[in-house]
């Protein structure tokens, strides 16, 4: 029993430094070794992506360009099926003006879920006024589909969607962990001449 309890004890000082210093105050003591990233805060992933969009690594423009071609291809694939929806009204014949209101429909739903899937990318919403406009937007996101799916077509032609906005607040968190690192390790400088001046 002796022998099985000699080998925990060996990592723990090791352990302490490199995992438990990451959530508690081991930032000083292992953060010479592990630096900023892996004490800091961590990034969030994105969907289809991970966190690859930190570093561009790990098959990012792969990803991007997967997203690209799958988001088209699936807005392609929708278009015909409204397509062939749309010539089963003609053979129905409701009429031209029901017609065209079903086309003025797809396309305004197209474009406020271009609109909506655009803004994600780019602004983070707010949870308590998002919570409302979710419930009535589903439906237009729905029958809009394809303006979604266009949405991220375009946008994993510059970038992995959604990564600006995932990127700012990352460095944003950071900065604040580094303001918060350096206000509770403080000068050790400037602290001397305060505690000759206390005595």
């Amino acid at each position: 029993m002796s022998d099985e309890q000699r080998p925990p004890a060996s990592p723990e000082p090791g352990g302490g430094a490199a995992g438990g210093g990451a959530t508690a105050g081991g930032a000083s003591a292992g953060g010479a070794s592990g630096g900023p990233e892996r004490h800091g805060p961590e990034p969030g992933p994105i969907q289809f992506f991970g966190t690859t969009w930190v570093h561009h690594d790990g098959g990012y423009g792969l990803r991007r360009a997967g997203v690209a071609v799958g988001s088209l291809a699936l807005a392609a694939a929708g278009a015909v099926v409204l397509r062939f929806a749309f010539q089963g009204l003609e053979i129905a014949d409701v009429g031209p003006f029901v017609g065209i209101l079903v086309v003025a429909g797809f396309a305004i739903c197209s474009a406020l879920a271009f609109r909506r899937t655009w803004d994600g990318f780019v602004r983070r919403r707010d949870p308590a006024a998002e919570s409302a406009a979710d419930r009535s937007a589903q439906s237009l996101m729905f029958i809009g589909f394809i303006g979604s799916l266009l949405a991220y077509f375009c946008r994993s032609l510059v970038e992995a969607p959604g990564e600006r906005l995932h990127r700012a607040e990352y460095t944003a968190a950071r900065a604040r962990h580094e303001r918060r690192r350096g206000a509770r390790t403080g000068n050790p400088a400037a602290r001397k001449p305060r505690a000759k001046r206390r005595r």
